[in-house]
């Protein structure tokens, strides 16, 4: 029996996944209750992203959050921001932006729409919906088109 050799340098199309088109945490990250503790689960999971792909760690989000806000964020008030058990304690949303800028998060930016049946999607793929939609607008023009032709036609 011939052991044939698998070859290393065809890539196999059935391993092929298309990229992720929209941005934002698996449902799983934030996780189910109440609203506030879904974000603090959010802000928790950025921050240990950042600090696990050598980004920085909560004093150096912190300092990043301040010169991109004008004015101070300390490591305690993400620590704060992150815990669900300061239910006093929120993040404010322009902190919000500023975490998204300091950590790189881009999977923060589609907690919000999300909650509204929307997605964020990278800008460059802007065009590409927009002529899809153009494309199923004219299959409904056409189809109408036909609708008429045919009415039209039965009433002769």
């Amino acid at each position: 029996m011939v052991r044939s050799r698998r070859d290393q340098l065809t890539a196999d199309l059935f391993e092929w996944e298309p990229p992720k088109v929209a941005v934002g945490y698996a449902a799983d990250v934030a996780g189910r209750g109440e609203l506030d503790h879904q974000i603090s689960r959010l802000v928790s999971r950025a921050l240990r992203d950042c600090r696990d792909d050598g980004k920085g760690s909560r004093a150096d989000v912190a300092r990043r959050m301040s010169a991109y806000l004008d004015r101070p964020i300390s490591e305690g008030m993400l620590n704060k921001w992150s815990s669900e058990s300061a239910e006093e304690h929120h993040i404010p949303l322009d902190a919000y932006i500023a975490l998204i800028d300091a950590t790189k998060a881009e999977g923060l930016l589609g907690f919000v729409p999300e909650k509204f049946g929307y997605a964020v999607v990278p800008e460059k793929y802007a065009d590409i919906i927009e002529i899809s939609l153009i494309e199923e607008h004219e299959r409904d023009i056409a189809a109408r088109k036909t609708a008429l032709i045919a009415r039209s036609k039965a009433k002769r």
